[in-house]
């Protein structure tokens, strides 16, 4: 995930039994009590084990790695009983992915009044825009765009029109927060996104596109970005949307200089670009820079395990969970006796456990739910959710028929909560069953804390919900049983510093499940739930996802055997 790991500090929300009874929501029958037993540390460790070793590689996508983790999920699948859920009639959904491994030269900017170098990694990070062995940019000028945001619905426009054909772009990080009537204040909405930004980018003819980092506006330090963004990256194979040649960040350090050679204050800029009435501003500077790549196309492929539902008609209609088997492969730099396995076993080894578990307590149930049960293993989501997107626009059954997803990306390694996050609470009637099963629990229900950082927009579940299926994206809490206050979030700050996306992520003796086992638990009540509901969850009104759901159920009317 490009991303923090999911186990992030929360806000309280409550809401009402009433609310959970209007979902549909009722306690577990004792079949789905006795089931849930099925989920145990044992059970995620295993996983966890075989998925984050060495001998995987850090299941890079297209690799041997890859290919291994998911003749594992398959297998598992297998053993437990479930059906292949490809449309070909196997487990794995195959698809391409174009490799690029870029090799950018330096960024080199000219202005009258001089001449500036920024150095690869240290101050810049760049990738060839275009599934071609050279990307580049020949004097292409410099324009800043604020934050390259085309919002109708909040009469914003940072482009007003400009001609930026051939230019290119310098776009802030985040989305404008000072005024909470705009872009839902500090919360983070997809325009706040980097894949946003640079399709809006491209969109408008542009040549280049470079995002200014800062840890704040990014939510995580430079390390990430360099770590994420270097060596091979994974796209679908290009249709015929508009691309651009070359995707870049630099650090603030960098940009700086770069606004000082062009007589200009970054601040003062920034501040200009609060505002509605912010128009580009061409800064009198050249950019050239040119990128070498390899371009392989790799194959890899979605694990699909299906538990087909018990009652006659309902059973046309799934609960989806997801898990991304991917992670970031090995090191392109290490030195000599350096580890250079990105092994990925919180991200995203732990989430593939948890599902896999949970598909071991749907198969222990005597009978199966009314719903069928649709488990996936999806890739390359650390590349830009490339398996979902692949998925959500191939789906085995029709998008009207999926009643939800349930997402996980990461588990609770730390011991047991109090609380249970959901990044996305508030945006649908699953709120009513996620809280429901909660309360058995003894716990409560957290909304994300770190809205700022747009978390619903940054793993699976959010291909999704553009596609009208309500989602939910699960973290740990953070209110941990037998530890003081605050000590949740030192946690969660170490192990992004020392952790996320480095080699370092891998599975340790000292790990404590014993709240992942909750969690998953809970997973399972809530897919058991929503899999037995006289109606499918919801958006709630007015929701940004609202419009797709009612036109994937408006496409169902009228088909066969609906």
């Amino acid at each position: 995930m490009r991303l923090l790991p999911a186990h992030l500090p929360v806000l309280f929300v409550a809401l009402c039994s009433a609310s959970a009874l209007a979902a549909g929501a009722a306690s577990p029958t004792s079949q789905e009590k006795v089931a849930q037993q099925a989920i145990t540390q044992d059970v995620l460790r295993a996983h966890v084990r075989f998925l984050a070793s060495d001998l995987l590689e850090g299941r890079g996508p297209g690799t041997r790695g890859d290919a291994l983790a998911q003749e594992y999920i398959a297998a598992q699948f297998e053993a437990l009983g479930l059906k292949p859920g490809a449309p070909d009639g196997s487990y794995l959904q195959r698809f391409d992915l174009m490799g690029i491994n870029s090799h950018p030269g330096a960024m080199t900017f000219q202005a009258k009044s001089g001449r500036l170098e920024l150095k690869a990694r240290e101050d810049f990070i760049a990738v060839s825009g275009v599934q071609a062995p050279e990307a580049k940019l020949d004097a292409s000028e410099l324009v800043f765009v604020g934050y390259g945001i085309v919002a109708p619905e909040y009469q914003w426009d940072d482009f007003k029109g400009m001609d930026l054909k051939g230019k290119t772009l310098v776009i802030l990080n985040n989305d404008p927060e000072d005024d909470p009537r705009l872009f839902a204040g500090k919360t983070r909405l997809w325009y706040g996104r980097w894949d946003y930004k640079y399709e809006q980018a491209a969109k408008t003819g542009a040549a280049g596109a470079i995002i200014l980092h800062t840890t704040p506006s990014a939510g995580y330090p430079w390390q990430v970005v360099r770590t994420s963004w270097t060596g091979e990256q994974f796209e679908l194979p290009a249709g015929d949307a508009p691309r651009l040649q070359v995707k870049a960040w630099t650090t603030e350090d960098a940009t700086r200089q770069v606004m000082k050679l062009a007589g200009q204050d970054l601040d003062a800029l920034r501040a200009a670009a609060q505002s509605r009435d912010f128009h580009p501003v061409p800064l009198g500077v050249t950019l050239s820079l040119r990128i070498t790549s390899e371009v392989h196309r790799r194959p890899t492929a979605n694990v699909l395990g299906l538990l087909p539902g018990s009652d006659p008609v309902l059973s046309k209609e799934v609960v989806l969970y997801t898990a991304h088997h991917d992670h970031l492969g090995k090191k392109d730099d290490g030195k000599p006796g350096d580890d250079v396995i990105y092994n990925g076993a919180v991200d995203n080894a732990s989430g593939v456990a948890a599902m896999l578990a949970v598909a071991r307590a749907f198969t222990a149930l005597p009978t199966a739910p009314r719903r069928s049960i649709l488990f996936a293993a999806v890739a390359a989501e650390e590349y830009g959710l490339l398996g979902s997107a692949y998925l959500a626009e191939h789906p085995p059954v029709p998008t009207g028929r999926i009643a939800a997803n349930v997402n996980v990306d990461g588990a609770n390694i730390l011991g047991r909560t109090r609380d249970i996050t959901v990044i996305g609470l508030g945006k649908s009637s699953l709120d009513g069953f996620v809280t429901a099963m909660a309360k058995t629990q003894g716990r409560t229900v957290k909304a994300d804390q770190l809205s700022d950082r747009g978390f619903f927009y940054r793993s699976d579940q959010f291909n999704f919900a553009r596609m009208g299926i309500p989602a939910a994206y699960f973290g740990s809490g953070m209110d941990f049983i037998g530890k003081p206050e605050g000590w949740g979030r030192a946690q969660r700050g170490e192990w992004e510093l020392k952790h996320y996306h480095q080699p370092t992520d891998e599975l340790r003796p000292e790990w404590d499940l014993s709240g992942a086992v909750e969690d998953t638990r809970l997973f399972f009540l809530v897919g058991s739930q929503v899999a037995r509901a006289k109606e499918m969850p919801k958006w709630n009104k007015g929701d940004e996802f609202e419009a797709a759901r009612l036109k994937s159920l408006g496409a169902l009317k009228g088909a066969p055997g609906k």
